[in-house]
């Protein structure tokens, strides 16, 4: 999988020209544009509602879990995949809000959507569904509901099972509320906690602002085998910093998708960049926030795979899990009495966020195997399933959670990466047709017609609706 997403990372940085690099400004620009409607959210909405997935429980535990056992350097490779990433991230967005439909009132959309419809194998789309179905309903959320009980645990000695029933109670009271609910959450806690957590890693910098250079200069060595220390667990950083790098940011997914359909847009390309930008708000800021914590107080260890039970660095003691602690211990160790519980706070933000994304791109795959039919009955079975799994994440063991989720992961991954690699050649059309109209001074308007993409029927219908309004 992770030879898979480098490969095809690569391959859609070069054929959209460094999309990631170039335009940047428009990335910025469109994600305050739009206004939502009665159908579709916002370009902000969907980006905190897609945010909302990718930062969770990896932004702190799984950096943290990277450092531990592929050593500094793996912070590198997190920051490679994710610019490498947002390339794919870009692909897979577009093309979901190329092959969108306007489903029971709400646009609907997402991998299963554009394999039925973009390559023509309804059983691939149904294979899809069914495995984000199991995956964000029973497999991966269990991740983020462990990270919350065991935060809380740490900072205040907090009862998992108090902490669980609470925590699967005010959960079902935003689910239940539909989309429109869930973005309206994202919107404002997404933004709140990202905020609240990188001023942290900026005030730790500041502190220890003579550190920069060696920290630095520890990341870029260990990530190439100079570092004498961390010479020999280069392929630890590079497969804990990818691995751990893909899981928080979720490019090629396909989870990114589901949000960037929803969004309220006048061309798919506009909300492919919002959303090749989130990689950059989940790894590149968030993470990064983590690992300057982590790897300026110098709270961490790393273990050596040569030695059972051994360490390269053992600056915490044997009997520290790898994970949310190192992060306490790194803002306890500037802010003592404060640091368990801040990352505790943030922890349950991050991931009860994350929960909350995950039910809303189960919902949508039940409602692309329901089209057509009542979906009441399943989509409260949904609810229930997911709600469960919540509560039995928070008090089962942390190995079990992270097992389970990177099971998850996978069958996600590889059903879709294998899907946008046949579905390319549409994708850099609507890029194209994107560039050329910013060329001539156009608002990129989108039309499927022109362009020759087949079993666009939403955007064709809306642009001959802006064509006869023009007309009369």
């Amino acid at each position: 999988m992770i030879v898979l997403c480098l490969g095809v990372g690569l391959l859609f940085t070069i054929l959209t020209r460094f999309v990631q690099v170039r335009l940047v400004k428009d990335m910025i620009k469109h994600m305050f544009e739009g206004k939502k409607s009665s159908a579709g959210v916002s370009s902000f909405q969907a980006l905190a509602i897609s945010l909302s997935g990718r930062v969770g429980t990896g932004n702190i535990v799984g950096t943290a879990t990277a450092i531990a056992m592929g050593g500094p350097g793996a912070v590198f490779w997190m920051w490679a995949i994710a610019f490498i990433g947002a390339s794919s991230a870009f692909i897979e967005s577009t093309l979901a809000q190329v092959y969108k439909v306007k489903q029971d009132g709400e646009y609907r959309g997402g991998p299963a959507y554009y394999i039925e419809k973009g390559i023509g194998w309804k059983w691939y789309g149904i294979l899809f569904a069914v495995s984000a179905i199991l995956a964000m309903s029973i497999l991966m959320p269990g991740v983020q509901a462990f990270a919350i009980g065991d935060g809380l645990y740490n900072a205040f000695g907090a009862n998992k099972q108090i902490v669980a029933i609470s925590l699967v109670v005010v959960i079902a009271l935003i689910i239940f509320g539909g989309v429109k609910r869930i973005a309206t959450v994202a919107q404002y806690v997404v933004p709140f906690m990202a905020i609240a957590y990188i001023i942290m890693a900026f005030i730790i910098i500041g502190l220890n602002i003579g550190e920069l250079p060696a920290v630095f200069g520890l990341i870029f060595r260990s990530a190439f085998a100079v570092d004498s220390a961390f010479g020999g667990i280069i392929g630890m950083a590079i497969a804990w910093g990818v691995k751990r790098g893909i899981y928080s940011n979720e490019a090629g997914q396909g989870t990114g998708p589901h949000a960037a359909a929803a969004a309220e847009v006048s061309h798919p390309a506009k909300q492919g960049l919002v959303q090749a930008f989130s990689i950059y708000i989940d790894t590149l800021l968030v993470c990064s926030a983590t690992a300057f914590m982590i790897l300026f107080t110098g709270m961490y260890n790393v273990a050596d795979p040569a030695t059972e039970g051994g360490f390269i660095v053992n600056n915490l003691g044997a009997n520290v899990e790898a994970g949310a602690k190192y992060t306490q211990a790194a803002v306890e160790s500037i802010f003592p009495g404060f640091g368990a519980g801040f990352v505790g706070i943030a922890l349950l933000f991050f991931a009860f966020t994350t929960i909350m994304a995950y039910y809303y791109i189960a919902e949508t795959n039940v409602a692309y195997l329901m089209r057509g039919r009542s979906n009441k009955i399943p989509m409260f079975i949904l609810k229930v399933v997911l709600l469960v799994a919540t509560y039995l994440g928070v008090v089962r063991t942390s190995q079990i959670a992270w097992d389970l989720g990177d099971i998850g992961l996978g069958l996600m991954v590889w059903i879709n990466l294998i899907a946008i690699l046949i579905l390319a050649k549409p994708a850099l059309k609507v890029l194209k047709d994107y560039d050329e109209q910013k060329k001539q001074g156009l608002d990129p308007v989108f039309n499927p017609d022109k362009l020759g993409i087949k079993n666009a029927e939403f955007w064709t219908e809306e642009y001959k609706k802006k064509d006869d309004e023009k007309a009369s």
